[in-house]
């Protein structure tokens, strides 16, 4: 027995090699294991008993049994290289990538928040982003979705308002340069097409979305030249930027296209709108680091967005909303 002292650990492959031999009770399947010869491995296993000063295994003919010292080193190995194990795989192995589950309209995907998306991932290359961009009111908890941003009216329980909305007519900048179809004032609609969501069957009044806007001007009776209805939101704004009618415009959601003069707003004066767009974390999922990183994000994009409010400091104050649209969800 040499003298040594007592808390001086053997050498960690010697350890590792007992692990092996002690599960298997075999010197033969531990050295297939462990890639050495069978021989190699029993004198590795006589090398740790005699730097512990103990036996570990009673040797039979045709079997290993442990003895009571073995069995206690083997459930501290166990442990111990079980939890070296999993430290070493976690920082070798390439960081698992962590989901979020966000669901929102499609007005408010296509229009606000794709464009800025990337933002987000670059500055946080470890979380995907798994957006669902549907008019149906989502269960957060059941369906599996961390976020939601809702397009409401506006109730302090609800959530958290990123911004609220208001409404005016926008349209190509090539439309206004069509001297024979002048658009001037807001009669000026009559002549022109209105571009719209397939809100109702009903067609033959106003489409929903323009009837307070109309109303707040008194033109509750006009008619228009003509009506292109669309199932989404972005898709009448992009038949606006394509020139092919006038579209009402929800700020902020069209902000990035008037400032880049894809649209512009023929006339002075907005409405403001009884809902806004609301930030809804799923309770259970709070507590996650990328579920507060992407809340911190959209309050901080909303802030920006809120900032930039370029129209508001060179239009007239918004008009007061005289009736709202009655349809749920429109974005």
């Amino acid at each position: 027995m040499r003298n040594r002292p007592a808390d001086r650990l053997p050498p960690l492959d010697l350890l590792a090699s007992f692990e092996a031999a002690a599960r298997h009770l075999s010197f033969t399947r531990a050295a297939t294991e462990r890639f050495v010869t069978q021989s190699a491995m029993s004198r590795q296993i006589r090398a740790l008993e005699e730097d512990l000063g103990v036996a570990l295994f009673t040797r039979h003919h045709r079997s290993l049994v442990l003895t009571p010292d073995g069995q206690r080193l083997l459930q501290a190995c166990t442990t111990a290289l079980g939890t070296l194990r999993g430290a070493v795989r976690e920082i070798s192995e390439p960081r698992r990538r962590e989901v979020l589950s966000l669901t929102t309209t499609p007005g408010f995907a296509a229009l606000w928040l794709i464009p800025r998306l990337t933002g987000f991932t670059r500055a946080h290359p470890g979380i995907d982003v798994r957006l669902d961009a549907t008019l149906d009111n989502r269960r957060l908890a059941a369906e599996g979705f961390d976020v939601a941003i809702r397009y409401a009216k506006v109730h302090p329980a609800s959530g958290v308002a990123l911004f609220s909305e208001s409404m005016l007519p926008v349209c190509s900048p090539r439309l206004l340069s069509e001297l024979d179809v002048p658009l001037r004032q807001p009669s000026d609609l009559a002549r022109h097409t209105l571009l719209h969501m397939a809100m109702t069957d009903d067609h033959s009044g106003l489409p929903i979305e323009w009837e307070a806007w109309f109303s707040s001007w008194g033109l509750a009776d006009l008619q228009p030249a003509a009506r292109l209805s669309f199932t989404s939101y972005a898709e009448a704004i992009t038949a606006a930027v394509a020139g092919q009618g006038v579209a009402l415009g929800r700020r902020p959601l069209v902000d990035g296209l008037l400032e880049s003069g894809q649209l512009v707003a023929p006339f002075e004066g907005q409405l403001a709108s009884p809902r806004a767009y609301q930030l809804i974390i799923e309770p259970t999922a709070r507590h996650r680091p990328a579920v507060r990183a992407l809340e911190q994000w959209l309050l901080d994009e909303a802030r920006r967005s809120r900032a930039a409010d370029f129209l508001a400091e060179s239009r007239p104050e918004s008009l007061p909303v005289e009736a709202a649209p009655t349809a749920a969800s429109t974005g």
